[in-house]
């Protein structure tokens, strides 16, 4: 069971929601013989999501795809036709992804948008998602270049996390009542400071965390709809006006509103490029509590069937939604970002030849090289002898390509044995170092202090058996990184150990540096 679930007082009122019932009202003349279906061995699916799809019946190839995302206490049955978006999908044309959360991961089936395991690029939930989109194309023939993702409340708020992450994958998005991306990393302030109160920071301040997310992006950024009701008392109004910065910022325009109009009778602001192109939008919906917007009814502008945080307000957002990417063909969609070739990975094995450990008194003194690599493993953490250990590992480079460029790497080690709580008040981190950490290449005691170039660049989470993926490794860390050479990992605690905690790490290729890079 994973850990970091969302207090329940925090949605202490979502609990109420009921399962909605009761079909879409199609328009005359539409029918759907397409039903909602589970889909399982989509990937390793790391956030252990359960992926649900609606395909119409037909559906050709080279179609778009949306991707749906519901709020908290909520399913993927309770938000597919409810909101509307089947019917557009019969409609228009397109293919329907619902990912469905599940309790074991969140008591109250949110999305863990505040967890940086689940909302950073290629980790947790977000992969599982991204792994439901490689699916689709491969089962369907999706339209790569046509991909987009919207959601609700926990849901929109990890709508806009996917945007962040994946502005090689979504081309748009739509946020109803939910937060900008990285508003938090932590349960107290995912419910403090940006539900009840409303984080504000500048719009360069939200951009860089949009940026970051994928610092070797160079490409575009998504267009995104944004949707929020102004009488909203479980996620504060402002978070419009938030989204609203972070994604012009983003985009790389002003925060001034290029038109402002009303659309159903509610306020709804456009913001485009230089080359007139609509690039980010708001809904403020006047009246209207947390909810998704729907407007029931037959009319070729309306939707869905009103329930418990699917709200009647005689507006379908859906609808605009999808007519802002383009999806009803009344205006040619906005060109997605281009991908870079690629990505490729390559996974390289600890060099056995070039790693081992090194011990030193806490103050560096007395560094001596451990002995017990080749029966027990690479020692970190404090020994029983008092000394602190620091674990190298050796990666060669030769097998990337001259000229790659390095867009992401991460480092996978196992547990061999140990003792203690190492963890316990300290952090596991990890130091790069081009070539080699010592002057001799292989291990040696001036490896303990030696100068990195580029230290801090990941860390690696409390582990006591098996294996534990680092995060993602900063860019100065896949910096360090050049193709045909040598990149060397040190290993410590970051807090001097105070009594005997350590860990034995296996070598070879029980300890693999996984790096993604494009030509």
């Amino acid at each position: 069971m994973r850990t970091g679930r969302i207090e329940r007082t925090w949605w202490a009122a979502l609990t109420l929601l009921a399962v909605l019932a009761g079909l879409l009202t199609l328009g005359p003349g539409r029918a759907h013989a397409a039903t909602l279906t589970q889909v399982t061995g989509f990937g390793t699916n790391p956030g252990n999501l359960q992926m649900y799809r609606y395909v119409p019946d037909g559906l050709p190839s080279g179609r778009p795809l949306v991707v749906a995302l519901h709020g908290c206490t909520q399913s993927a049955s309770a938000y597919d036709d409810e909101t509307g978006w089947t019917k557009w999908a019969d409609q228009w044309g397109f293919a329907l992804v619902l990912p469905q959360q599940q309790s074991a991961n969140n008591s109250s089936s949110c999305f863990n948008w505040f967890q940086a395991g689940d909302f950073s690029r290629d980790q947790g939930e977000a992969l599982s998602v991204r792994q439901m989109v490689d699916r689709m194309k491969a089962d369907y023939g999706s339209d790569a270049t046509r991909v987009y993702v919207t959601g609700l409340s926990a849901g929109g708020a990890m709508t806009a996390a996917l945007l962040a992450d994946y502005p090689d994958v979504f081309a748009g998005g739509g946020v109803v009542a939910g937060l900008p991306y990285h508003c938090a990393t932590t349960q107290v302030e995912a419910s403090v400071d940006c539900m009840t109160n409303g984080k504000n920071l500048t719009p360069q301040q939200w951009g860089d965390l949009v940026r970051g997310a994928y610092p070797s992006w160079t490409g575009g950024h998504p267009k995104v709809s944004i949707w929020h009701g102004s009488s909203d008392s479980l996620v504060k109004p402002s978070n419009l006006t938030e989204l609203m910065e972070q994604w012009t910022n983003a985009n790389g325009i002003g925060q001034t509103p290029t038109t402002s109009d009303t659309v159903g009778g509610y306020p709804h602001q456009v913001y485009t490029d230089a080359g007139g192109q609509a690039r980010v939008e708001t809904y403020s919906i006047t009246g209207m509590g947390h909810g998704q917007p729907v407007d029931p009814g037959t009319g070729s502008t309306q939707c869905g069937t009103a329930g418990a945080y699917v709200l009647d307000v005689n507006i379908c957002a859906s609808y605009w939604i999808g007519r802002f990417w383009g999806l009803d063909g009344s205006s040619t969609p906005s060109p997605s970002p281009t991908p870079t070739t690629g990505p490729s990975t390559a996974t390289l094995a600890d060099d056995t030849t070039l790693d081992g450990y090194v011990k030193a008194a806490a103050d560096g003194s007395s560094p001596a090289v451990g002995t017990l690599s080749g029966s027990l493993g690479l020692a970190v953490g404090r020994g029983t002898d008092g000394k602190q250990n620091r674990a190298l590992l050796s990666f060669d480079t030769s097998g990337i390509p001259a000229g790659a460029v390095i867009t992401g790497a991460r480092l996978t080690v196992a547990y061999g044995s140990g003792s203690g709580d190492p963890f316990s008040g300290s952090r596991l981190v990890v130091d790069a170092r081009t070539g080699c950490f010592g002057a001799a290449g292989t291990t040696g005691t001036d490896d303990w202090s030696a100068a990195v170039t580029a230290a801090e660049v990941a860390t690696i989470g409390r582990f006591s058996s098996g294996s534990q993926t680092s995060t993602d490794l900063s860019p100065a860390g896949l910096a360090a990184i050049t193709p045909g050479g040598t990149v060397q990992l040190r290993l410590s605690f970051d807090q001097a150990l105070t009594s005997t905690a350590y860990l034995f790490l296996q070598r070879g290729a029980n300890a693999t540096l996984s790096v993604e890079y494009r030509r």
